[in-house]
């Protein structure tokens, strides 16, 4: 699938940043299955744990909007390389999107990129399915 639009507004998206701190913007851009897209960006905050990843940002509003059902996320950031989501974006990408047909998309430019499933970034992730089979108690 052509995701070149998805691309685009990640990098729009990293305008909106509010980076005071570590001068370093990051946007993303979720695609639901139904074909809505929503942004998000790195908000900062002095309490650096309540710092928010655009990755979050845009998979929280989608589900505060009702949507569920993700396709695919660009991530593009102030670097010279590809920009790889945390950890904690990672998990919360697992709880929400499907390890092998979700797609990570890390944007340097609209046209320098590179593609991964969710489960390519995070072989043996704890799921969902491990509450509910009881691995956790």
């Amino acid at each position: 699938m052509d995701y070149s639009n998805l691309r685009k507004q990640s990098i729009l998206a990293k305008e909106n940043s509010y980076s005071p701190y570590s001068h370093f913007r990051v946007g993303a851009a979720l695609l639901t299955k139904d074909g809505h897209v929503f942004t998000g960006c790195n908000i900062e905050n002095a309490g650096l744990t309540a710092t928010n990843c655009a990755e979050r940002t845009a998979i929280f509003k989608a589900i505060s909007e009702g949507y569920k059902d993700f396709e695919a996320i660009a991530i593009c950031g102030d670097a010279d390389d590809y920009l790889y989501p945390c950890g904690v974006c990672r998990q919360v990408m697992v709880e929400f999107c499907d390890l092998n047909n979700f797609k990570v998309i890390l944007v340097n430019t609209e046209d320098d990129y590179k593609e991964f499933s969710l489960g390519e970034l995070m072989p043996g992730a704890f799921t969902p399915n491990e509450l509910e089979k009881g691995v956790v108690k």
